[in-house]
């Protein structure tokens, strides 16, 4: 066989499943961001030598000066509500995005309670009704008695993973945000950024490492497993993103220097190799992004990978797979159980050179 990577219709979503103990799933924050474990995947290195157990407060030590290192922005929303129905049983309501006028693109359970027409209360006369069912299962709703932006700051909850079992905290409220969070707009933090400290960067500033930012809406699909054995088949729910001139910028600077880009999490990637031209630069602006990344695809911007552990079936493990090749990424993700690594959101990290 070749050295070419297998396509995309090779795998199947079994094929990115694993073990995980569920002792390793993350409940809780350390308590100090860049105290987590990294772990260092090398694409170029033998299966032997290929993985490296470090600390995450050792990044700078992994990127050369010229570099550029690529953020996401978000700010998490706290887009989640909890009503009663007009029987006075419980309802939730989980925000995704501003849609036209006062209306709002959502999710919710049960289901039952969104159907359109069907009226949730928040309380003291406020409720939120559902308007129509969108492709995907969205429901498009609207508030009444209140403004969204008023039952947010009201009644909206932080809205923790599902893989994380227990009720939000006053102290999700800043460490399920990244310390660099800006846009407000997202129902899941970018994980790999909740590892970076103000002193994390300022090392990483003092190396010469430059930094980037942009802004990519993290919504709900980044919890839903592939929903088709065929890859080629699974519908991706869309993300909207912001790429600032700036930030464009700074990737054409780099590349013409010889430099590289560090993308901080999938969903930098996701934003870059979306708005991805020719040589590695990219279009400045706003998009929306369905893109399906899995083996075989030709990454054009990225060039090394920050990001934490997945979900067995995710797209997000399909990605990770396509950047550093799919027995390499399922490898590392072995040792990571055997050496007990903590998973998902609130987990360990890796980085693939």
């Amino acid at each position: 066989m070749g050295t070419e990577p297998l396509p995309a219709a090779a795998y199947r979503a079994a094929d990115f499943d694993y073990e995980l103990p569920t002792d390793l799933i993350a409940q809780t924050p350390l308590a100090e961001r860049s105290a987590s474990r990294l772990v260092v995947v090398r694409r170029s290195a033998s299966a032997r030598s290929a993985l490296e157990d470090r600390w995450f407060r050792e990044l700078p030590d992994l990127i050369p000066a010229g570099d550029l290192l690529v953020l996401n922005t978000t700010r998490v929303r706290h887009a989640r509500l909890r009503g009663t129905r007009s029987s006075g049983a419980p309802a939730e309501i989980l925000l995704i995005h501003p849609a036209t006028g006062d209306q709002w693109v959502a999710i919710g359970q049960p289901g039952s309670a969104l159907r359109p027409g069907k009226r949730i209360a928040l309380g003291e006369g406020v409720s939120v009704e559902t308007v129509a069912i969108l492709d995907g299962g969205e429901r498009l709703v609207r508030f009444l008695g209140a403004t969204a932006e008023e039952a947010i700051r009201r009644w909206g909850t932080l809205p923790l993973p599902p893989y994380i079992a227990r009720e939000a905290t006053t102290e999700d409220n800043i460490r399920y945000q990244t310390v660099y969070a800006e846009h407000e707009g997202s129902v899941a933090a970018p994980t790999a950024g909740l590892h970076f400290t103000p002193a994390l960067l300022d090392a990483l500033a003092a190396r010469g490492v430059s930094l980037a930012r942009l802004d990519l809406e993290v919504g709900p699909g980044t919890f839903r497993p592939i929903e088709t054995e065929d890859l080629t088949a699974h519908r991706m729910h869309p993300e909207r993103f912001t790429i600032p001139a700036e930030a464009a910028a700074s990737i054409a600077r780099t590349r013409a220097a010889g430099g590289r880009i560090w993308a901080v999490g999938t969903t930098v990637v996701r934003a870059l190799e979306s708005a991805a031209r020719e040589g590695g630069l990219v279009h400045a602006g706003q998009g929306e992004t369905r893109l399906m990344i899995a083996p075989g695809f030709r990454f054009r911007v990225v060039d090394h990978l920050i990001t934490n552990f997945h979900l067995p079936r995710s797209t997000l493990l399909c990605l990770v797979c396509a950047f550093g090749g799919y027995e390499t990424m399922m490898a590392a993700y072995r040792h990571a159980v055997g050496q007990r690594y903590r998973f998902y959101s609130y987990g360990d990290a890796m980085v693939v050179v």
